[in-house]
């Protein structure tokens, strides 16, 4: 979003009533996995987020509520360890709803950088 006299590109609306990011959160469709790392280690991979979600500030929030380590990069969030099974709930306190977020309960050998 661009401050251009205080008002949103997207949406219309003055940048402190703007609804952007909160419908870019009801209509992402994320898909949770989890991939081996160097050493054996897992990594938690959440994508699918639309380009309007700031992911520094979720991959913080994300972070915080799981007790983990991570980054942003690329479009997606990785988190240290295997939060499959938590993720979903957190997703969903964070204005994601459950139904969106698909979990692969499969390993991946797969690497990004």
């Amino acid at each position: 979003m661009s401050d251009e006299g205080g008002i949103c590109p997207n949406c219309g609306l003055p940048i402190d009533l703007c609804v952007c990011e909160t419908i870019a959160q009801e209509e992402a469709r994320i898909t949770v996995t989890v991939e081996r790392r160097k050493w054996g280690r897992l990594t938690t991979v959440v994508e699918g987020f639309d380009k309007t979600i700031d992911l520094g500030d979720l991959a913080t929030k994300l972070k915080g509520k799981l007790a983990c380590g991570g980054a942003a990069k690329h479009g997606h969030v990785e988190l240290q360890g295997d939060h499959r099974g938590t993720i979903t709930a957190v997703l969903a306190k964070l204005g994601f709803p459950e139904e969106m977020v698909q979990v692969d309960w499969s390993f991946t050998g797969r690497k990004r950088r």
